[in-house]
């Protein structure tokens, strides 16, 4: 079943055949909805990475606004608290705000009260940069979700945080990459 260039992926119905075909203890149910989430997964991040790119940045530029904005006003913290929060290496995250640094999205400077210690924070282009990220975020979650009621997204939401907070649970660890993407 390996995909050769220029061909379709197989759809759902045909993986799920394939790997039924090599492994007969497989529950149809269960790999279809796990086959569904993480190919929904893939293709959402790529729309959502052609949304960065249009406003000029990188998913990964967008990780650390996202992170800087979370933290709440003032939009401030520190590259190790970055780097845990992202699951990144120092030296990641050094190269990561160096490259937003240059463009002009966040700020590098001395904690005043401790001068060993170095703050990073949101500028307000970074901001903007984020606030258009997100209008664009929307219109696509939107129409991802139309055709699903208020009723069924908040089963489909309930249900996706159950599974969430079930895989949360059993690797607590796994909230950052395990390698660096840069």
């Amino acid at each position: 079943m390996a995909e050769t260039p220029g061909m379709p992926e197989p759809t759902l119905e045909e993986q799920i055949a394939a790997y039924q075909r090599e492994f007969q203890d497989l529950d149809p149910q269960i790999e279809q909805i796990v086959s569904a989430l993480s190919r929904l997964n893939r293709r959402m991040n790529v729309a959502y990475g052609r949304q960065t790119a249009a406003l000029g940045m990188s998913n990964a530029e967008w990780e650390v606004l996202k992170a800087l904005v979370l933290s709440g006003a003032p939009y401030r913290m520190g590259p190790s608290d970055l780097a845990k929060r992202l699951g990144l290496t120092p030296a990641a995250m050094t190269h990561r705000i160096d490259r937003m640094l240059a463009e002009g999205l966040v700020t590098r400077e001395r904690d005043e009260s401790n001068r060993v210690r170095v703050i990073v924070e949101l500028t307000v282009e970074g901001r903007e940069k984020w606030l258009e990220a997100m209008r664009m975020a929307t219109v696509f979650e939107e129409d991802l979700l139309q055709d699903l009621s208020p009723e069924e997204r908040t089963t489909l939401g309930d249900v996706l945080t159950r599974l969430l907070r079930r895989v949360e649970h059993a690797q607590p660890d796994a909230g950052g990459r395990l390698s660096d993407l840069d």
